[in-house]
């Protein structure tokens, strides 16, 4: 079992920064990569970004060059920095821990809502 915590969302203004953290607890060292997906209303839940635990990243075509994704291996905890926000990046982003054993395990955090305004 793996537990996600995130922090870090709310509101700002277009043109702005946030940061988002995600706390990794339980059965860190079956974690295969760990990402950031997220949920704006009426849509699909979507891929921002992931990092292997080879530190390979990969990202959504609509956050390059914005979005980086990054992580403290001592700490557990994945990072999402999030610049020059647009009002379409506005929805609730979730923590994702992928676990690959026989099958497939993914795993979610709560969510946090990151609101930009136009």
């Amino acid at each position: 079992q793996v537990q996600l915590v995130e922090s870090g969302g709310g509101l700002v203004q277009a043109g702005g920064s946030l940061r988002l953290s995600c706390a990794a607890s339980g059965s860190i060292s079956s974690i295969n990569a760990m990402g950031w997906y997220r949920q704006a209303p009426g849509k699909q839940r979507e891929l921002v970004a992931t990092i292997t635990r080879g530190g390979t990243t990969n990202y959504a075509n609509s956050v390059k060059g914005r979005f980086t994704i990054s992580r403290d291996n001592a700490k557990n905890t994945v990072f999402l920095q999030m610049n020059s926000l647009k009002p379409e990046d506005t929805a609730v982003y979730y923590c994702n821990a992928l676990v690959v054993l026989v099958i497939r395990y993914d795993y979610w955090g709560q969510g946090t809502q990151v609101t930009v305004s136009s």
